[in-house]
């Protein structure tokens, strides 16, 4: 249970993430989403710590999980070029396909 938690909060955290992105650039409503997402991540995490998870290991694998995920659902999900990443990416506004 408590490695379920872990991945509750990885989830919510990388939701809460990307929903920033949204709140940027989109409508200021997507804010609701960006903290639910972080509360309902600590809370997992919290609860999981309280059933055993050592912190160290927990938070390791919360951050790491939580960068890898981000970097690579941003893009696919929400078609918002970066103008900062480096890799080009461009987005076709009527099928909000991208491509590199």
């Amino acid at each position: 249970m408590a490695s379920l938690l872990l991945v509750g909060a990885i989830i919510f955290e990388v939701a809460g993430t990307i929903s920033l992105r949204m709140a940027v650039v989109s409508d200021k409503r997507w804010y609701l989403a960006v903290a639910a997402g972080y509360v309902l991540a600590f809370w997992c995490l919290t609860l999981g710590l309280a059933q055993g998870l050592a912190i160290g290991a927990a938070y390791g694998i919360w951050a790491a999980s939580g960068v890898a995920l981000t970097a690579t659902r941003q893009d696919p999900l929400n078609c918002f070029p970066d103008p900062d990443d480096g890799v080009g990416h461009q987005c076709n506004q009527r099928s909000r396909a991208c491509s590199s």
